[in-house]
């Protein structure tokens, strides 16, 4: 591990030490920590702008730009690795690894801090602050207006019942009370159950509980090859294969289920294909 000392040492021999170099902007050497900010990156900023993005964007079940980060560089978040990109601005959120925000921190790297949102209006809000950062408000104004777009077309007709849904990934996980996820749903005609089964913000549900009590629809993930077996139990069970037959299921894919800003507009849409399909059932 090296010592601060030394990350100060190799600053200085990369140019990085000095306000001057820490002051620039727009910024042209951006890193990012998280995968939901690696999209919204992705979608803003220049490829030129894009020195790195978490290794996270490249898995095609957890990233909605896995192709794209195929062709730009990553990291594993070590301060070594991020420190040698040269890098004029770091994007990082709490899921950001603390020991490597805080020894880039110490050798003065700047940094901008992007809380989870729990709601569209603040995922938009974070879009509009990427936007600014790498100094493209007009891409930022043209990406908010695709994503308030694509929630007027998804609202349900007029006096409709919202539909209750779970969302149920690999190993029963779902979320609940106060997430984006949520008032995704929420705003495209439907409601989120998780509650019911004793989930707050996020949890496992109990397949028991589940085969007892099913929503009006189930919202799936993708089983990932990619992952142990004992992870896809739940989804694969034949219980739930069974209840299959009464309660209809609708793909949602793992990588539209938590992360906001453009990834929003595809969730919408898979969202109302799965609302399309209870409406027009027998």
């Amino acid at each position: 591990m090296m010592s601060v000392k030394c990350f100060s040492a190799v600053l200085v021999a990369l140019g990085l030490a000095g306000s001057g170099a820490l002051a620039q902007s727009p910024p042209q050497r951006i890193v990012s920590l998280n995968p939901c900010l690696d999209t919204t990156l992705v979608a803003l900023a220049d490829r030129t702008q894009i020195a790195a993005l978490s290794h996270y964007a490249r898995d095609p079940y957890s990233s909605s730009i896995a192709e794209i980060a195929a062709t730009l560089p990553i990291t594993y978040e070590t301060a070594e690795e991020i420190i040698a990109l040269s890098p004029d601005l770091l994007v990082v959120s709490g899921h950001s690894s603390p020991a490597t925000r805080n020894a880039l921190r110490r050798v003065g790297i700047r940094s901008e801090f992007f809380a989870v949102p729990n709601t569209v209006d603040g995922s938009i809000a974070q879009v509009r602050k990427m936007a600014a950062l790498v100094g493209h408000e007009d891409r930022g104004e043209e990406l908010v207006a695709r994503i308030e777009a694509a929630f007027a077309a998804a609202q349900p007709r007029a006096g409709a019942a919202p539909i209750s849904a779970l969302l149920l990934q690999p190993n029963g996980f779902t979320v609940g009370e106060r997430t984006l996820s949520e008032d995704i749903m929420r705003r495209v005609g439907f409601i989120n159950i998780a509650s019911r089964y004793g989930i707050g913000a996020a949890g496992n549900v109990p397949l028991e509980r589940l085969i007892a009590d099913p929503p009006a629809l189930l919202l799936a993930g993708e089983p990932d090859p990619a992952m142990p077996g004992w992870a896809e139990r739940v989804l694969r069970h034949p219980a739930l294969r069974r209840a299959g037959t009464q309660v209809p299921r609708a793909p949602f894919p793992q990588r539209l289920m938590y992360c906001g800003g453009p990834v929003m507009i595809d969730a919408v849409r898979a969202l109302v294909a799965a609302r399309q399909q209870v409406e027009t059932k027998p």
